[in-house]
């Protein structure tokens, strides 16, 4: 008699509870739609709010989309979602009889968020975790995304019932992890870049915004709220992928719904590190 059958095994792991070292863990993984090839999905996460993760997500996808990428942008802030705005969009998302149909920019970019679905986007989402995370799985598996290159996750920050979605539920390549040059930048990014670590999400590297003021008379830099980013990306072995400054031009374009305009390069660096690993 095997040690299988002397053990009460019966070989079917759907009706066993038993912990047992044959079991393999299941995988809670999504499928996106059938009408979908997405070849590459980035995260751009942080441990806090207010550090510029949808600035981040929304330059990245437009300078993704100027290299010649098909790109989508998917914002999966529910509670607090700001890229229809970002990219003047103010249209509602339209639906066929095969999904969710996302808004298209004026360059080209694909994207999807709660906002594009309300009759009001001035009415708050005050929905429970549960539902918030259905939302997005919605976003990745209704929405008609077709071929895409590059699909841009923009997340909520912490650690919470959203990125917690997005990391076991979508297929991600990597995370970016956006950060502000304050003291409490080691702890803010050590937490974005353990969540990652503990569910085998590969760390990109490290986006510092708000790095810096720029003088308009002298063209002096002032770090005025400090510096730390290359400290944590050397000891956590990330690239620092870019220093973003406090730019007020860029602040005007995305209330002026005209963010496709800018023509800095603070991210250059972060698009030719994504074409190196993930191949033109």
């Amino acid at each position: 008699m095997s040690e299988e059958n002397i053990n009460g095994c019966t070989g079917d792991c759907g009706s066993c509870g038993a912990n047992c070292p044959s079991r393999e863990p299941e995988s809670l993984i999504e499928p996106t739609g059938e009408y979908n090839n997405i070849k590459h999905v980035i995260g751009v996460v942080s441990g806090k709010g207010g550090v510029g993760k949808s600035m981040v997500s929304s330059m990245l996808s437009v300078l993704m989309k100027r290299r010649g990428y098909n790109v989508g942008l998917l914002d999966s802030d529910i509670t607090g979602p700001s890229i229809p705005k970002t990219f003047g969009i103010n249209s509602r998302a339209m639906q066929n009889e095969i999904g969710i149909l996302p808004a298209v920019t004026k360059g080209g970019i694909e994207l999807m968020s709660v906002n594009l679905m309300l009759e009001d986007r001035e009415s708050p989402v005050i929905w429970r975790g549960p539902v918030i995370a259905g939302a997005v799985k919605q976003f990745w598996h209704d929405v008609v995304w077709g071929d895409l290159d590059y699909l841009f996750i923009d997340c909520p920050p912490g650690t919470g019932d959203v990125p917690l979605t997005v990391f076991q539920s979508i297929p991600l390549d990597g995370i970016i992890i956006v950060t502000s040059p304050q003291d409490l930048v080691s702890l803010i990014v050590k937490k974005a870049y353990n969540m990652a670590k503990m569910m085998d999400i590969p760390v990109l590297g490290i986006v510092e915004n708000m790095s810096y003021v720029k003088c308009p008379d002298c063209g002096k830099e002032f770090n005025i709220f400090g510096s730390g980013s290359e400290t944590i990306a050397e000891e956590l072995g990330v690239p620092l992928l870019g220093k973003m400054p406090i730019d007020m031009s860029l602040a005007q374009m995305v209330d002026n719904g005209e963010f496709e305009r800018f023509e800095c390069d603070y991210l250059d660096g972060a698009a030719d590190a994504l074409e190196k690993r993930f191949g033109k």
